[in-house]
C-alpha cells in the first residue's frame, strides 16, 4: 500500500478528542459480548471486549444498553489539522494522518457508490479519535471496547492504539488491518443509511432467540461492504481530484483478510483461554468473516453484500 504524498488529508472528518478526558459520568457501558483478559500497564488483567463494532439485543451496534452521554463533546481539531497539513513533510508517518486519509478514502467511495449500486443518497459521518475513554451518543465506553460505529448520533469512535493491540495480541500486524476495520465501522454506517440496522434492531425485540444468528449477518455484511471499498480504493481522490492510494497490493488484501481472521468469533473465544461456543457468536467465524470481505473484494459491488438474503 502506497498513499498519495500530494493529497490532501480532509481532517474535518474527524474528531480529534484525544487528551480532552472524555470523563465517565454516570453507567458507562453495559452489555453482553466476548471479555478477553488483557494485561494493562498496571500489570493486572482486565476483562476487555476486542470484538469490531459489537451489536446488543435491543440497542443497534451500543444503543440502549449504554447509559449517559449524549455524544456532545467535541475536540479541538488545531493539532491534527497541523500536523496533517500539507507543509508537513512527516505527515504521512503519523498514525492519525494517515487513519484521516483513509477515512477521506472510504466516504469518498460510497458517495459515488451508494446512490450508483443501491439509489440511496450518502451522508458523511465522523470519526471520533479518543484516547482512553469518550462519551457518545449510545453512552460513555472506554478503549476495551474497541473501535465502534454508533447509530444514535451516526459516528465512529476509535482509540487509535487499539492497532497496537490488535498488533501484538491479536498477530494482525499488517497495516492495511486499519483501513480494513474503519470501512468495516463505514459499512455499520451505510446499514443505517440504508434501514438495515433498524430493521435488525426490530427483528431482534421480536425475536430475542435469533438476535446472535442476526447479528452476525450483520457483521458479516460490514466486512463484505469493506470489501467493496478496497476493491475501489485506488479510484478514490480527495477534493481536488488528487490519488488518495498509489497502490494496493495482493499483500496489502491479505493482510485485511489477516485481521478478519483475528477477529473472527472461534479465534477469539480461542484467545481467551474457553472452549468455541457458537451460541454466542455475534460476529461470525475467522473463515466467514474472510470469505464475507473476500466477495466484496472480488465483485467491486455492494450489492454483492446480501448476507440477509443468502446463506453465510
Amino acid at each position: 500500500m502506497e498513499l498519495n504524498e500530494r493529497a490532501d488529508i480532509d481532517t474535518s472528518q474527524v474528531d480529534d478528542r484525544r487528551g480532552s478526558g472524555g470523563g465517565f459520568g454516570g453507567g458507562g457501558f453495559r452489555g453482553g459480548g466476548m471479555p478477553i483478559p488483557i494485561p494493562t500497564g498496571r500489570g493486572g488483567i482486565i476483562g476487555t471486549i476486542i470484538v469490531i463494532a459489537l451489536m446488543l439485543l435491543g440497542g443497534g451496534i451500543f444503543g440502549s444498553n449504554m447509559v449517559g452521554g449524549d455524544g456532545a463533546d467535541t475536540g479541538d481539531n488545531t493539532d491534527i489539522e497541523k500536523t496533517c497539513a500539507r507543509d508537513n513533510p512527516d505527515r504521512l508517518k503519523q498514525v492519525e494522518c494517515r487513519n484521516a486519509l483513509f477515512i477521506n478514502s472510504i466516504q469518498n467511495y460510497w458517495q459515488s457508490a451508494l446512490p450508483q449500486t443501491m439509489g440511496k443518497p450518502y451522508e458523511q459521518a465522523r470519526t471520533v479519535f479518543f484516547s482512553q475513554a469518550v462519551s457518545s451518543g449510545c453512552g460513555q465506553a472506554d478503549s476495551g471496547v474497541g473501535p465502534f460505529y454508533c447509530p444514535a448520533d451516526r459516528q465512529i469512535y476509535i482509540d487509535l492504539t487499539f492497532w497496537d493491540l490488535l498488533a501484538s495480541r491479536f498477530g494482525a500486524r499488517g497495516e492495511f488491518a486499519q483501513p480494513y476495520v474503519l470501512a468495516h465501522e463505514y459499512g455499520h454506517h451505510v446499514q443505517t443509511l440504508l434501514g438495515t440496522e433498524a430493521q435488525v434492531r426490530r427483528e431482534q425485540q421480536r425475536d430475542p432467540s435469533n438476535a446472535n444468528a442476526l447479528s452476525v449477518r450483520m457483521e458479516l455484511q460490514a466486512d463484505c461492504y469493506s470489501g467493496a471499498w478496497a476493491k475501489n480504493a485506488t479510484q478514490t481522490t480527495d477534493a481536488g481530484g488528487q490519488p488518495i492510494f498509489k497502490s494496493i497490493t495482493q499483500d496489502d488484501i491479505n493482510q485485511a483478510l489477516e485481521a478478519a481472521a483475528a477477529v473472527g468469533d472461534d479465534a477469539i473465544q480461542k484467545k481467551s483461554g474457553g472452549p468455541v461456543n457458537e451460541s454466542e457468536f455475534t460476529h461470525g467465524t475467522s473463515a466467514q468473516r474472510q470469505e464475507w470481505f473476500n466477495r466484496g473484494f472480488s465483485s467491486g459491488d455492494p450489492k454483492s453484500c446480501d448476507t440477509f438474503g443468502n446463506a453465510v
